[in-house]
Protein backbone atom coordinates (compact mmCIF):
# COMPACT_ATOMS: atom_id res chain seq x y z
CA UNK A 1 0.00 0.00 0.00
CA UNK A 2 1.55 3.28 -1.05
CA UNK A 3 -1.07 5.77 0.04
CA UNK A 4 -4.41 6.27 1.69
CA UNK A 5 -7.34 8.20 0.23
CA UNK A 6 -7.58 11.73 1.47
CA UNK A 7 -10.69 13.12 3.15
CA UNK A 8 -13.10 14.55 0.57
CA UNK A 9 -14.52 18.04 0.97
CA UNK A 10 -18.29 18.21 1.11
CA UNK A 11 -18.39 21.45 -0.83
CA UNK A 12 -21.67 20.94 -2.70
CA UNK A 13 -23.80 20.49 0.39
CA UNK A 14 -21.86 23.12 2.30
CA UNK A 15 -22.48 25.61 -0.49
CA UNK A 16 -26.14 24.72 -0.57
CA UNK A 17 -26.54 25.30 3.16
CA UNK A 18 -24.57 28.52 2.88
CA UNK A 19 -26.83 29.71 0.07
CA UNK A 20 -29.89 28.81 2.12
CA UNK A 21 -28.49 30.88 4.98
CA UNK A 22 -27.99 33.90 2.75
CA UNK A 23 -31.56 33.60 1.54
CA UNK A 24 -32.85 33.10 5.02
CA UNK A 25 -7.14 -4.42 30.06
CA UNK A 26 -10.21 -4.48 31.54
CA UNK A 27 -12.84 -2.52 29.84
CA UNK A 28 -15.06 0.00 31.51
CA UNK A 29 -18.23 -2.11 31.75
CA UNK A 30 -20.84 0.49 32.49
CA UNK A 31 -20.31 4.23 32.53
CA UNK A 32 -23.69 5.70 31.54
CA UNK A 33 -22.71 9.28 32.31
CA UNK A 34 -19.85 8.92 29.84
CA UNK A 35 -21.86 7.27 27.11
CA UNK A 36 -25.32 8.76 27.29
CA UNK A 37 -26.32 11.91 25.49
CA UNK A 38 -28.49 13.19 28.31
CA UNK A 39 -26.56 15.42 30.70
CA UNK A 40 -26.82 15.19 34.47
CA UNK A 41 -30.21 13.94 35.66
CA UNK A 42 -30.01 16.47 38.51
CA UNK A 43 -29.72 19.50 36.25
CA UNK A 44 -32.65 20.79 34.24
CA UNK A 45 -31.88 21.09 30.52
CA UNK A 46 -31.97 24.60 29.07
CA UNK A 47 -35.35 25.53 27.66
CA UNK A 48 -35.43 25.90 23.91
CA UNK A 49 -35.62 29.43 22.58
CA UNK A 50 -38.06 30.17 19.73
CA UNK A 51 -36.84 28.78 16.42
CA UNK A 52 -35.82 31.67 14.13
CA UNK A 53 -35.87 29.47 11.01
CA UNK A 54 -33.13 31.49 9.32
CA UNK A 55 -31.99 28.56 7.17
CA UNK A 56 -34.40 26.88 4.80
CA UNK A 57 -34.11 23.12 5.43
CA UNK A 58 -36.66 20.34 4.91
CA UNK A 59 -36.83 16.68 5.84
CA UNK A 60 -36.43 14.81 2.56
CA UNK A 61 -36.72 11.18 3.73
CA UNK A 62 -36.53 8.79 6.65
CA UNK A 63 -35.27 5.23 6.97
CA UNK A 64 -34.78 2.81 9.82
CA UNK A 65 -32.19 0.44 11.27
CA UNK A 66 -32.04 -1.31 14.64
CA UNK A 67 -31.59 0.59 17.87
CA UNK A 68 -28.26 2.41 17.91
CA UNK A 69 -27.08 1.15 21.31
CA UNK A 70 -23.37 1.19 20.46
CA UNK A 71 -20.84 3.89 19.41
CA UNK A 72 -22.21 4.39 15.88
CA UNK A 73 -20.12 5.95 13.13
CA UNK A 74 -22.03 6.72 9.92
CA UNK A 75 -19.86 6.31 6.82
CA UNK A 76 -20.25 8.30 3.59
CA UNK A 77 -17.46 6.84 1.43
CA UNK A 78 -18.23 6.37 -2.25
CA UNK A 79 -21.14 8.80 -2.12
CA UNK A 80 -23.36 6.31 -0.29
CA UNK A 81 -24.53 6.23 3.32
CA UNK A 82 -23.48 3.19 5.37
CA UNK A 83 -25.20 2.75 8.74
CA UNK A 84 -25.85 -0.07 11.20
CA UNK A 85 -28.17 -0.98 14.05
CA UNK A 86 -27.29 -2.73 17.26
CA UNK A 87 -29.34 -5.79 16.26
CA UNK A 88 -26.87 -6.60 13.47
CA UNK A 89 -28.59 -4.69 10.66
CA UNK A 90 -26.20 -3.17 8.14
CA UNK A 91 -27.62 -0.88 5.44
CA UNK A 92 -26.19 1.09 2.54
CA UNK A 93 -28.58 3.90 1.65
CA UNK A 94 -28.76 6.30 -1.30
CA UNK A 95 -28.51 9.70 0.42
CA UNK A 96 -30.47 11.44 -2.34
CA UNK A 97 -33.60 9.26 -2.08
CA UNK A 98 -33.26 7.45 1.26
CA UNK A 99 -33.78 4.10 -0.49
CA UNK A 100 -31.72 1.03 0.35
CA UNK A 101 -28.92 0.14 -2.04
CA UNK A 102 -28.60 -3.07 -0.04
CA UNK A 103 -29.34 -4.34 3.44
CA UNK A 104 -27.89 -7.34 5.31
CA UNK A 105 -27.27 -8.67 8.79
CA UNK A 106 -23.93 -9.27 10.50
CA UNK A 107 -25.31 -12.32 12.29
CA UNK A 108 -24.80 -10.89 15.78
CA UNK A 109 -25.36 -7.63 17.68
CA UNK A 110 -22.94 -4.91 16.64
CA UNK A 111 -20.37 -3.31 18.92
CA UNK A 112 -18.64 -0.93 16.47
CA UNK A 113 -19.14 0.32 12.92
CA UNK A 114 -19.47 1.27 10.17
CA UNK A 115 -16.17 1.41 8.27
CA UNK A 116 -16.14 1.48 4.47
CA UNK A 117 -14.17 2.58 1.43
CA UNK A 118 -17.31 2.66 -0.71
CA UNK A 119 -16.93 -0.98 -1.78
CA UNK A 120 -15.83 -2.99 1.25
CA UNK A 121 -17.80 -2.51 4.48
CA UNK A 122 -16.74 -3.63 7.97
CA UNK A 123 -18.31 -3.85 11.44
CA UNK A 124 -17.36 -5.52 14.71
CA UNK A 125 -19.86 -7.65 16.64
CA UNK A 126 -20.28 -8.02 20.38
CA UNK A 127 -18.91 -11.55 20.03
CA UNK A 128 -15.60 -9.91 19.04
CA UNK A 129 -15.78 -10.76 15.35
CA UNK A 130 -14.72 -8.53 12.49
CA UNK A 131 -17.36 -8.95 9.75
CA UNK A 132 -16.58 -7.70 6.25
CA UNK A 133 -19.24 -7.36 3.54
CA UNK A 134 -19.45 -6.33 -0.09
CA UNK A 135 -22.59 -5.73 -2.17
CA UNK A 136 -24.78 -7.00 0.64
CA UNK A 137 -22.99 -10.32 1.10
CA UNK A 138 -20.49 -11.44 3.72
CA UNK A 139 -16.98 -11.64 2.32
CA UNK A 140 -15.28 -12.97 5.47
CA UNK A 141 -15.18 -12.75 9.25
CA UNK A 142 -12.34 -13.02 11.74
CA UNK A 143 -12.21 -13.46 15.51
CA UNK A 144 -10.56 -10.53 17.31
CA UNK A 145 -8.44 -10.46 20.46
CA UNK A 146 -10.91 -8.17 22.24
CA UNK A 147 -14.05 -6.13 21.71
CA UNK A 148 -13.84 -2.95 19.63
CA UNK A 149 -15.68 0.35 20.11
CA UNK A 150 -14.09 2.15 17.16
CA UNK A 151 -15.41 1.54 13.64
CA UNK A 152 -12.96 -0.41 11.46
CA UNK A 153 -11.04 1.71 8.97
CA UNK A 154 -11.01 0.47 5.36
CA UNK A 155 -8.38 1.83 2.95
CA UNK A 156 -5.80 0.68 0.45
CA UNK A 157 -7.25 -2.81 0.15
CA UNK A 158 -6.91 -3.40 3.89
CA UNK A 159 -9.13 -3.34 6.97
CA UNK A 160 -7.66 -1.85 10.14
CA UNK A 161 -9.09 -2.53 13.59
CA UNK A 162 -8.47 -0.82 16.94
CA UNK A 163 -9.55 -3.09 19.81
CA UNK A 164 -10.12 -2.29 23.46
CA UNK A 165 -6.87 -4.01 24.50
CA UNK A 166 -5.15 -1.18 22.59
CA UNK A 167 -4.07 -3.45 19.76
CA UNK A 168 -4.07 -2.21 16.16
CA UNK A 169 -4.44 -4.94 13.52
CA UNK A 170 -4.44 -5.00 9.73
CA UNK A 171 -6.26 -7.53 7.54
CA UNK A 172 -6.21 -8.17 3.82
CA UNK A 173 -9.50 -6.77 2.53
CA UNK A 174 -10.00 -9.57 0.01
CA UNK A 175 -9.11 -12.65 2.02
CA UNK A 176 -9.28 -11.63 5.68
CA UNK A 177 -5.74 -12.77 6.33
CA UNK A 178 -4.16 -10.97 9.27
CA UNK A 179 -1.18 -8.99 8.03
CA UNK A 180 0.13 -7.55 11.29
CA UNK A 181 -0.77 -6.57 14.84
CA UNK A 182 0.82 -4.04 17.15
CA UNK A 183 -0.16 -3.70 20.78
CA UNK A 184 0.74 -0.91 23.18
CA UNK A 185 0.60 -0.89 26.99
CA UNK A 186 -1.81 1.58 28.51
CA UNK A 187 -4.07 2.38 31.41
CA UNK A 188 -6.07 -0.59 32.81
CA UNK A 189 -9.44 0.88 31.78
CA UNK A 190 -10.59 1.95 28.32
CA UNK A 191 -13.51 4.13 27.35
CA UNK A 192 -16.58 2.54 25.79
CA UNK A 193 -16.72 5.16 23.07
CA UNK A 194 -15.60 5.53 19.47
CA UNK A 195 -11.89 6.29 19.24
CA UNK A 196 -9.67 7.70 16.50
CA UNK A 197 -8.44 5.95 13.36
CA UNK A 198 -7.92 7.59 9.96
CA UNK A 199 -5.38 8.09 7.19
CA UNK A 200 -3.26 11.17 6.59
CA UNK A 201 -1.25 10.71 3.41
CA UNK A 202 0.56 7.38 3.73
CA UNK A 203 0.27 7.27 7.52
CA UNK A 204 -2.34 5.48 9.63
CA UNK A 205 -3.21 7.78 12.55
CA UNK A 206 -4.62 6.09 15.65
CA UNK A 207 -5.62 7.26 19.11
CA UNK A 208 -3.84 5.23 21.80
CA UNK A 209 -4.82 6.26 25.31
CA UNK A 210 -4.24 10.04 25.34
CA UNK A 211 -1.83 10.02 22.37
CA UNK A 212 -2.14 10.37 18.63
CA UNK A 213 0.18 7.86 16.97
CA UNK A 214 1.25 7.81 13.33
CA UNK A 215 1.83 4.22 12.14
CA UNK A 216 3.29 2.71 9.00
CA UNK A 217 0.26 0.92 7.45
CA UNK A 218 2.55 -1.71 5.94
CA UNK A 219 3.68 -3.17 9.27
CA UNK A 220 2.28 -1.06 12.13
CA UNK A 221 5.60 0.39 13.27
CA UNK A 222 5.42 3.83 14.88
CA UNK A 223 6.48 6.89 12.90
CA UNK A 224 5.58 9.40 15.61
CA UNK A 225 3.53 9.84 18.80
CA UNK A 226 2.10 13.06 20.22
CA UNK A 227 0.38 13.34 23.62
CA UNK A 228 -2.91 15.27 23.72
CA UNK A 229 -3.38 14.44 27.41
CA UNK A 230 -1.57 12.45 30.09
CA UNK A 231 -3.31 10.27 32.69
CA UNK A 232 -3.81 12.00 36.05
CA UNK A 233 -5.83 11.37 39.17
CA UNK A 234 -5.80 8.87 42.00
CA UNK A 235 -7.93 6.09 40.51
CA UNK A 236 -8.30 4.37 37.15
CA UNK A 237 -11.53 6.19 36.22
CA UNK A 238 -10.02 9.62 36.89
CA UNK A 239 -6.99 8.64 34.79
CA UNK A 240 -9.04 7.92 31.66
CA UNK A 241 -7.85 10.19 28.83
CA UNK A 242 -8.70 8.11 25.76
CA UNK A 243 -9.06 10.09 22.54
CA UNK A 244 -12.60 10.16 21.17
CA UNK A 245 -13.76 10.55 17.59
CA UNK A 246 -14.47 12.11 15.29
CA UNK A 247 -11.47 14.38 14.74
CA UNK A 248 -11.32 17.59 12.74
CA UNK A 249 -8.88 17.39 9.86
CA UNK A 250 -7.76 20.11 7.49
CA UNK A 251 -4.86 18.88 5.37
CA UNK A 252 -2.16 17.63 7.74
CA UNK A 253 -3.67 19.45 10.72
CA UNK A 254 -5.59 17.10 13.05
CA UNK A 255 -7.54 18.30 16.08
CA UNK A 256 -8.77 15.75 18.62
CA UNK A 257 -10.41 15.55 22.03
CA UNK A 258 -9.01 13.65 24.99
CA UNK A 259 -11.91 12.47 27.16
CA UNK A 260 -12.75 15.04 29.84
CA UNK A 261 -9.24 16.48 29.68
CA UNK A 262 -8.02 18.45 26.67
CA UNK A 263 -8.55 19.47 23.08
CA UNK A 264 -5.45 19.71 20.92
CA UNK A 265 -4.18 20.00 17.36
CA UNK A 266 -1.29 18.11 15.79
CA UNK A 267 0.72 18.54 12.59
CA UNK A 268 0.50 14.97 11.26
CA UNK A 269 3.12 15.53 8.55
CA UNK A 270 5.87 15.69 11.18
CA UNK A 271 4.19 14.45 14.37
CA UNK A 272 4.33 17.76 16.23
CA UNK A 273 1.91 19.27 18.74
CA UNK A 274 0.55 22.62 17.56
CA UNK A 275 -1.46 23.49 20.69
CA UNK A 276 -3.47 21.96 23.51
CA UNK A 277 -6.19 23.49 25.72
CA UNK A 278 -8.13 22.17 28.73
CA UNK A 279 -11.64 21.01 27.82
CA UNK A 280 -14.25 18.85 29.54
CA UNK A 281 -16.17 16.78 27.02
CA UNK A 282 -16.66 13.27 25.74
CA UNK A 283 -17.67 13.77 22.10
CA UNK A 284 -15.45 14.45 19.10
CA UNK A 285 -14.77 17.60 17.10
CA UNK A 286 -15.49 19.21 13.77
CA UNK A 287 -14.06 22.29 12.09
CA UNK A 288 -12.85 24.22 9.07
CA UNK A 289 -9.69 26.03 8.02
CA UNK A 290 -10.08 28.71 10.70
CA UNK A 291 -12.02 27.19 13.58
CA UNK A 292 -12.49 23.96 15.57
CA UNK A 293 -15.88 23.25 17.18
CA UNK A 294 -16.89 20.92 20.01
CA UNK A 295 -19.58 20.32 22.62
CA UNK A 296 -18.63 20.15 26.29
CA UNK A 297 -20.16 17.72 28.78
CA UNK A 298 -22.36 20.48 30.23
CA UNK A 299 -23.82 21.40 26.82
CA UNK A 300 -21.69 24.44 26.03
CA UNK A 301 -20.69 24.60 22.36
CA UNK A 302 -17.18 25.99 21.99
CA UNK A 303 -15.20 27.36 19.07
CA UNK A 304 -11.39 27.45 19.16
CA UNK A 305 -9.14 29.24 16.65
CA UNK A 306 -7.40 26.53 14.67
CA UNK A 307 -4.06 28.31 14.53
CA UNK A 308 -3.49 28.69 18.27
CA UNK A 309 -6.42 27.29 20.27
CA UNK A 310 -7.67 30.66 21.52
CA UNK A 311 -11.41 30.74 22.25
CA UNK A 312 -13.43 32.24 19.39
CA UNK A 313 -16.88 31.99 21.00
CA UNK A 314 -18.99 30.07 23.48
CA UNK A 315 -22.70 29.25 23.16
CA UNK A 316 -24.75 28.35 26.25
CA UNK A 317 -28.08 27.92 24.39
CA UNK A 318 -28.05 24.14 24.84
CA UNK A 319 -26.82 23.68 28.40
CA UNK A 320 -27.41 20.19 29.85
CA UNK A 321 -29.25 19.02 26.73
CA UNK A 322 -26.85 16.09 26.17
CA UNK A 323 -25.19 17.02 22.88
CA UNK A 324 -23.77 14.83 20.15
CA UNK A 325 -20.54 15.46 18.31
CA UNK A 326 -21.04 18.38 15.89
CA UNK A 327 -20.77 18.82 12.11
CA UNK A 328 -19.47 22.02 10.49
CA UNK A 329 -21.41 22.54 7.27
CA UNK A 330 -21.89 25.68 5.21
CA UNK A 331 -22.34 28.54 7.65
CA UNK A 332 -23.63 26.24 10.40
CA UNK A 333 -22.38 24.08 13.23
CA UNK A 334 -24.94 21.27 13.48
CA UNK A 335 -25.39 19.34 16.74
CA UNK A 336 -28.03 16.90 18.00
CA UNK A 337 -29.41 16.58 21.52
CA UNK A 338 -30.84 13.91 23.80
CA UNK A 339 -34.44 14.87 22.89
CA UNK A 340 -33.93 14.24 19.18
CA UNK A 341 -33.62 17.87 18.14
CA UNK A 342 -31.02 18.97 15.60
CA UNK A 343 -29.71 22.48 16.24
CA UNK A 344 -28.06 24.57 13.54
CA UNK A 345 -25.84 27.25 15.07
CA UNK A 346 -23.97 30.02 13.29
CA UNK A 347 -20.32 29.13 12.97
CA UNK A 348 -19.52 32.85 13.31
CA UNK A 349 -20.96 33.39 16.79
CA UNK A 350 -22.95 30.31 17.91
CA UNK A 351 -26.40 31.90 17.57
CA UNK A 352 -29.32 29.64 16.63
CA UNK A 353 -30.22 29.57 12.93
CA UNK A 354 -32.71 26.70 12.80
CA UNK A 355 -33.97 23.68 14.73
CA UNK A 356 -35.13 20.35 13.27
CA UNK A 357 -37.10 17.56 14.96
CA UNK A 358 -36.76 13.78 14.68
CA UNK A 359 -38.38 10.96 16.70
CA UNK A 360 -37.70 12.27 20.20
CA UNK A 361 -34.84 9.89 21.03
CA UNK A 362 -31.22 11.05 21.33
CA UNK A 363 -29.17 11.88 18.25
CA UNK A 364 -26.26 9.41 18.22
CA UNK A 365 -22.89 9.90 16.60
CA UNK A 366 -22.13 13.06 14.65
CA UNK A 367 -24.43 14.36 11.91
CA UNK A 368 -22.87 13.70 8.49
CA UNK A 369 -23.01 15.24 5.02
CA UNK A 370 -23.61 12.91 2.07
CA UNK A 371 -24.04 14.44 -1.35
CA UNK A 372 -26.65 17.18 -0.99
CA UNK A 373 -28.10 15.66 2.19
CA UNK A 374 -27.40 16.15 5.89
CA UNK A 375 -28.11 12.92 7.81
CA UNK A 376 -28.66 12.18 11.49
CA UNK A 377 -29.38 8.89 13.28
CA UNK A 378 -31.39 8.53 16.49
CA UNK A 379 -31.02 6.15 19.41
CA UNK A 380 -34.26 4.42 18.32
CA UNK A 381 -32.75 3.68 14.91
CA UNK A 382 -34.34 6.46 12.86
CA UNK A 383 -32.26 7.71 9.93
CA UNK A 384 -33.25 11.21 8.78
CA UNK A 385 -32.17 13.00 5.62
CA UNK A 386 -32.48 16.80 5.46
CA UNK A 387 -31.81 18.98 2.41
CA UNK A 388 -31.65 22.77 1.94
CA UNK A 389 -34.71 24.45 0.42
Amino acid sequence: MTHFPRMRARSALAAAFAAATLSGCSMLPSMPSFLSFGGSDKVKPAELVPNPGLIGVRQAWTSRVGEANFPLAVNTSGGMLAVAGGDGTVAVIDPASGRDVWRANAGAPIAAGVGSDGTTLAVVTRSNELVVMSAGKQAWRQKLSAVAYTAPFVAGGRVFVLTADRAVSAYDGQTGRKLWQQQRPGEPLVLRNAGVMLAVGDTLVVGLSGRLAGLNPQNGTARWEVPIASPRGINDVERLVDLVGPVSRVGNNLCARAFQANVGCVDASRGALVWVKPANGHEGLTGDEKTVFGAEADGKVLAWKRENGDRAWTSELLLHRGLSAPLALGRSVIVGDSSGFVHMLSREDGKLLNRLATDGSAIVGAPVAAGNTMVVVTRNGGVYGFVPE
